[in-house]
């Protein structure tokens, strides 16, 4: 990878990655698309550590988040994420397949941007993604450099 994403995907299920770069690939989005297995890799993608030690610094400007994966879950990224004074202006978009009150309402909690829970029906997956991707890869103004109180 020799710049920056945009989007970091922060992903499990290889059906769910496959798809969402599909529809990403309309907006000309999709080479913009860092994507991670896990909670452990998201981190360690966003404090350039291991095998993202490397990486271009900036930050993307939005992490499309699952809740359930192995190692580090979704929410505890969140946690991490939202108390780092380098890393909270993120925008984060949880993404999931869980309907479950307690994840939204402690996602919410933890300063989640939105959640969306991803859409059983392929052309609803499909217009969720298109609809996440073109406003916070395109439309959204994130800003340029940390926000530290």
């Amino acid at each position: 990878m020799n710049k920056l994403a945009r989007i970091l995907l922060v992903e499990d299920d290889p059906l769910s990655v496959e798809l969402t770069i599909e529809v990403l690939e309309e907006y000309n989005l999709s080479n913009d698309v860092a994507i991670v297995e896990d909670g452990e890799q998201a981190l360690d993608y966003l404090y350039q550590r291991g095998k993202y030690a490397n990486r271009p610094n900036g930050n993307p400007v939005v992490v499309l988040l699952d809740i359930k994966m192995p190692k580090v879950d979704g929410l505890e990224v969140l946690r991490q994420v939202k108390s780092d004074p380098d890393l909270k202006a993120i925008p984060i978009v949880i993404l999931t397949s869980s309907t479950m009150e307690s994840d939204l309402v402690e996602s919410y909690h933890l300063g989640a941007n939105a959640y969306v829970v991803k859409p059983v029906a392929f052309p609803d997956f499909v217009e969720a993604i298109k609809t996440l991707g073109v406003f916070w890869a395109l439309i959204n103004k994130p800003p340029t450099e940390s926000v530290t109180k």
